[in-house]
């Protein structure tokens, strides 16, 4: 009767661990559908109400050199914009992108979203400290840009908008 009863809670105990490490993989595992990464030359990008998928590399030439100015934020931009900081997998960021899709078209021209897949962009996401995403940058020509988490309503979206267009 013992060892029977042992057996089952081996059982149970090893199921439990495969379980876990099942849900565990499918919430970590990336997508390798990568976007298409925006390149130097498509800086002018984004007038049209499109999401520009960025690198380090663009980041450093168009929007905020940070070898160059390691201490200090200067926005290289001539307009304010949106960083969205995500991944594939994750479920707050897939409901967080359509809004943003919604902004870039609605502010064209006078607003830029970028948006930096942090499983291919590691250097970017610990230069930024993300630890929890959707992590969201609002940037204001001049100033300090602004940092949201999670999925926003749109209407704090549009709030924070409103604040970095002044």
């Amino acid at each position: 009767m013992k060892k029977n009863i042992c057996a089952k809670v081996l059982m149970l105990s090893t199921t439990l661990l495969l379980s876990v490490g099942t849900l565990t993989a499918s919430c970590t595992t990336k997508n390798d559908s990568r976007q298409e990464q925006a390149t130097p030359s498509q800086a002018n990008e984004g007038e049209d109400g499109k999401i520009i998928h960025i690198t380090a590399e663009y980041m450093r030439e168009h929007i905020y050199d940070y070898t160059a100015n390691p201490q200090e934020w200067v926005y290289k931009g001539d307009k304010p914009a949106i960083i969205d900081f995500y991944a594939d997998w994750c479920g707050p960021c897939r409901s967080l992108s359509p809004k943003l899709e919604q902004v870039a078209k609605k502010y064209a021209g006078k607003l830029t979203v970028y948006k930096v897949n942090v499983d291919n962009e590691k250097e970017l996401a610990s230069l930024f400290g993300v630890r929890s995403i959707p992590m969201v940058l609002f940037v204001p020509v001049k100033g300090i840009p602004t940092q949201t988490m999670g999925n926003l309503p749109m209407e704090s979206i549009e709030e924070t908008i409103a604040k970095i267009m002044k």
